[in-house]
């Protein structure tokens, strides 16, 4: 018997300063995963988290 996939999902927070920005000292991007309710948080998540390419805090936006 199959379980139903719940009402919490696995998202990935990509840098958003990273993945526009083609000219920068390292390669990569900063990504994080996390959770969110779907029934509450429709919409795509934004987030300030740590990027270690950047060496600064910066906005992460939630990727498909």
């Amino acid at each position: 018997m199959a379980k139903n996939k719940g009402v919490r999902t696995v998202i990935t927070l990509e840098c958003t300063e990273c993945r526009s920005n083609p000219v920068k000292r390292s390669n990569g991007v900063s990504r994080y995963t996390s959770q969110k309710n779907r029934r509450n948080t429709s919409e795509r998540l934004e987030v300030k988290k740590f990027c270690p390419h950047c060496n600064k805090h910066t906005v992460h936006r939630e990727i498909k």
